[in-house]
């Protein structure tokens, strides 16, 4: 049966080493998994159970762009992370079991309209409107298992204009990439195609437009991209 109307492309992370894509289904976005970051947002991560948030898939931006500033916020974060891309499908998988689902690593950005945010939480509102949206979820290339194992300890580190602001390691995750996958996998059955980011460390703050941020971690493709004017976000 047609469709009234055609749909665009799904979107697709590009993945080294090769000119085939990675296409994107559902990204799951797990909140505060590093302790000091935990703490600079007034949690106490002792008491808390993990939790996730999700993307669309048209957040996805790629290295090298240009991301507009996006409309509505004047405090745009910027948090580095370890993004974990699923190439099997699986539910309620035992943490045993977890990383046989793995498809490979990237580096990922969760960019946040913080006062959207905060002023969602303070009235008990859903996150969506400071998360979720265009260019929302820049991500390098992924580099698959098979060519270079899984990530269990590595530096994270994210620079704006050369000058580094954030700096930890991915072993100091409170729940660690088999545990996340694990968990998401209780609420929903993870397919082929789904990204999760794993969270950000410490040293979260503003970007403005012009910046340039670059995100690494230590084996997998870099990530670069540079914030546009707020203009654009509708061009």
């Amino acid at each position: 049966m047609p469709h009234v109307f055609s749909l665009p492309d799904r979107p697709a992370a590009a993945i080294a080493g090769t000119d085939a894509t990675f296409p994107v289904g559902r990204i799951f976005c797990i909140g505060r998994n590093y302790e000091a970051h935990s703490r600079e947002m007034g949690k106490d991560p002792r008491r808390e159970s993990p939790f996730f948030f999700t993307k669309w898939a048209d957040a996805l931006a790629g290295h090298g762009h240009i991301i507009p500033y996006p409309p509505g916020s004047t405090n745009y974060h910027y948090e580095a992370e370890l993004v974990i891309a699923i190439g099997k499908e699986g539910a309620n998988v035992r943490e045993a079991d977890a990383l046989h689902l793995v498809f490979g690593y990237a580096v990922g950005l969760d960019m946040t309209r913080r006062d959207l945010q905060l002023d969602a939480r303070e009235k008990g509102r859903p996150w969506d409107i400071g998360k979720n949206f265009a260019f929302s979820a820049p991500m390098a290339a992924i580099r698959t298992v098979a060519d270079g194992g899984h990530v269990s300890k590595a530096a994270i580190r994210l620079r704006v204009n050369g000058e580094i602001k954030q700096d930890a390691d991915i072993a100091d995750l409170i729940w660690d990439c088999a545990e996340t996958i694990a968990y998401v996998s209780r609420f929903e059955r993870l397919r082929p195609g789904d990204l999760i980011f794993t969270g950000t460390p410490a040293g979260v703050g503003p970007a403005v437009t012009g910046d340039v941020i670059d995100v690494t971690i230590e084996g997998l493709p870099a990530l670069q991209v540079t914030i546009g004017n707020k203009e654009a976000a509708f061009a």
